[in-house]
């Protein structure tokens, strides 16, 4: 998914309470140019639109400042917002330009239902619903999607289990398990549940 949003250089003596007043939104570019970071205001209509179509740290964003003037493609970094009020606070953008790779979380879609949810009666546990992943800027996938048709009662995937896009590596830990199939839990038949009072009863009445 791309999308693009246009900006304003910002003063940096300017207060962000009157900013946002004005409808404006604070927000910092990091990485345009090395280690320089740039201020900036986004209005706030097109920040709130922004933040509900892209995801943090995965989404890549053609990012317009007219007045610098520069145009160029960023990744949304950080979001933040009023403790309790329903208020864009501040974003943070990282340009991409320069980066021959860039580090992003990328969301996991688990596709099928596990043998052993199916035949076996068992319950898949998921442990991992975001991978950190390090790859080519033009080549975020949006998801991973990971096939769990093929997991028993008692079967695992790890993260070194994965056939990852050609050129997207794993930044966590490779042995950390993402899912499995939990065995079904044991329940007592009706049976087995009349006996207990039963055998209380002629335990008494032999004593």
């Amino acid at each position: 998914m791309e999308l693009s949003i246009e900006c304003n250089k910002r003063d940096t003596s300017a207060n962000p309470r009157a900013l946002r007043r004005d409808g404006r939104v604070p927000a910092v570019l990091y990485g345009h140019d090395g280690d320089a970071s740039v201020s900036l205001t986004v209005a706030t209509r097109d920040a709130e639109k922004l933040v509900r179509s892209a995801s943090v740290n995965n989404t890549l964003i053609t990012v317009n400042v007219p007045d610098m003037p520069w145009s160029g493609q960023a990744l949304l970094r950080e979001v933040q917002t009023h403790p309790w009020k329903e208020m864009l606070y501040h974003l943070s953008f990282f340009s991409i330009a320069s980066q021959s790779s860039v580090e992003v979380v990328v969301p996991i879609h688990y596709v099928g239902t596990a043998t052993g949810v199916k035949d076996e009666g068992g319950t898949l546990d998921i442990m991992v619903s975001e991978l950190a992943i390090r790859c080519a800027p033009n080549a975020i996938p949006e998801t991973l999607d990971i096939d769990v048709s093929g997991l028993a009662v008692g079967e695992n995937l790890h993260i070194t289990d994965l056939k990852l896009p050609n050129g997207v590596e794993a930044v966590a830990d490779t042995d950390k398990t993402l899912v499995n199939v939990a065995a079904p839990r044991t329940v007592a038949t009706e049976d087995s549940d009349a006996a207990a009072p039963a055998a209380v009863a002629e335990a008494v009445s032999e004593a």
